[in-house]
Order: C-alpha cells, then structure tokens, then sequence
C-alpha cells in the first residue's frame, strides 16, 4: 500500500469491513461538494472544516480515523449508501445550522424542571456510557411539556451532553435507560404525545448509531403496548438493540448486570452503587 492510501486507525476504524471501507472512501470523497449544498450561502463551504460532536471534519482533508468513525454513523443508518447517506448529513448540518446547537448548550434551563428528567450516570462492561431518562421524575407536565420548543433544547441539549462522553476512538455510543416509574395514564397528554414524536423524528433523522442497546424499565403495562405498535417501524437491527424489561431491582437488575457491572449500576436497578 502506498503511503497516501494509508488510513489512519483506532479501535474503532479497525472493526470497518472491507464494504464499509469501499462506501466510506465514495462518502468521503464527495465531503467537499456536500458541504457546499449543506451551506450554499457560505463562501468557501467547500473548503471549511466543520466541528461535529467535538470532531473536526476537513472537506479538503477527510482522512483522519475518528473522521472516519462519525461519517460511517451515516452511511450505517442508510445500508451502506453513500448517495442516501450524504443526503442524511447534509440534513443533519442544516438541521444543526437551523435548531442552532451551539447556542442551545450554553441555554440554561430551569433545574426544577429539567433537573432531574435526565441523568448521565456510569458505564456498561464495554465502556459506553450511560444515560438514563427519568420519565415520572417530574409530575408537573405543564412544566415540561407546555413549551414544546423548550423541552426539545432541553433534550437535544442532554443529548449532546451524552456524546461528549463518547472518544470516537474506542467508544461511539451509548446505553440509554428509560426509567417509566411513577408514570400514570394522565401523564399521556396531548404535549407530551407531541413533544415524544418530535424529539424521536429528531433523533432518527439526525442522530444515527448511537444507540449500543435501549432499556424500558418500570414500564406500566398500558404503555407496552407503544413499544409494539412502533416495533414494524424500526429496522430489524434497532429493534434488537432494545428490551422492555418490567419492575423492581431484582427484575431490572437480571436484565442490565449482565451488560453493566454492580458498581456502575445504581441500587434502584439492582447494582450496588449509590447512583441518584
């Protein structure tokens, strides 16, 4: 191999198959045309680097081993396309442009209300991180749900907290919990309905392969029945990586201590550590 064609490696890059080599290299060569459409009202698009998840993507110079991590979330979520996946991260960019990321992290949101809905918290046997969504852990869903545009910085904001854990090096996503205790069949109102379906339109249009595995715990059965009714729009390899999985330390703790050590688990879902 000549020197120009050497890829930079990490744990991660390691594991590409050789398709995933074939379509990321079409992918990348197409970064310097996708960034002007991405920002056809930028001078130089074509040529800037852009700062995704805390990694700097050079359109110019693409290669560079956790470069190569983040665009292969892309071309994963779309089978392998390169063609299907530049329209996704074109999508992702001007979605990012226009729901003004950077200026939601430094928003502040009220403690009360946010505070404790979402926790980071630990990490599983593999080194993911994980993220624990606390549904009932505010009761006041006027509060939460009734500016809808707010709730959705908020979780998008908690999102990118989430990624920052990640290194792109060995690790690139995460483990997420949803935690359904105290969660009543009012909580289900019309804003909450609207605020979930935005957030995971969100989430599956611009957030791709972060999700190592998803558990729904203390889930109340009037709701299993959401997770069936969305189970035949989610792709085979989602829908695997997610369990529903019912009360109580001992039940959730069979499900999780195998995937996350005791004292990366807090008591309340059957480890041993103090947790929140």
């Amino acid at each position: 191999m000549l020197e120009d064609d050497k890829e930079p490696q990490n744990p991660l890059t390691e594991k590409f198959t050789e398709a995933e080599w074939k379509a990321l290299k079409e992918f990348r060569s197409t970064l310097p045309e996708t960034f002007k459409e991405a920002f056809p009202e930028q001078d130089g698009a074509g040529s800037t680097s852009y700062n995704l998840w805390g990694v700097t993507i050079s359109p110019l110079k693409p290669k560079d081993a956790r470069v190569s991590v983040v665009l292969m979330k892309f071309l994963r979520a779309r089978n392998l396309n390169p063609a299907e996946a530049k329209d996704m991260f074109i999508s992702t960019l001007q979605w990012r442009n226009s729901f003004k990321v950077d200026d939601v992290m430094k928003e502040k949101f009220p403690e009360d209300i946010f505070g404790k809905l979402g926790i980071t918290y630990g990490k599983d046997k593999d080194g993911h991180p994980i993220a624990y969504n606390l549904y009932g852990a505010n009761k006041d869903l006027d509060a939460v749900f009734g500016d809808t545009q707010r709730f959705l910085r908020w979780r998008v904001a908690f999102m990118e907290e989430s990624i920052a854990l990640l290194d792109f090096e060995t690790v690139d996503q995460m483990v997420q919990i949803h935690d359904y205790e105290g969660v009543s069949m009012s909580d289900r109102t019309q804003a909450s309905k609207n605020a979930a379906s935005e957030a995971s339109s969100i989430f599956q249009g611009h957030y791709p392969e972060f999700l190592a595995r998803k558990f729904f715990v203390n889930v109340p059965s009037f709701l299993t029945w959401i997770f069936w009714i969305f189970k035949p729009f989610l792709s085979a390899a989602t829908v695997a990586k997610m369990s529903v999985v019912g009360s109580g330390p001992k039940v959730i703790g069979t499900a999780l201590l195998p995937l996350i050590p005791a004292d990366q688990l807090p008591k309340r879902y059957g480890g041993d550590a103090d947790g929140f």
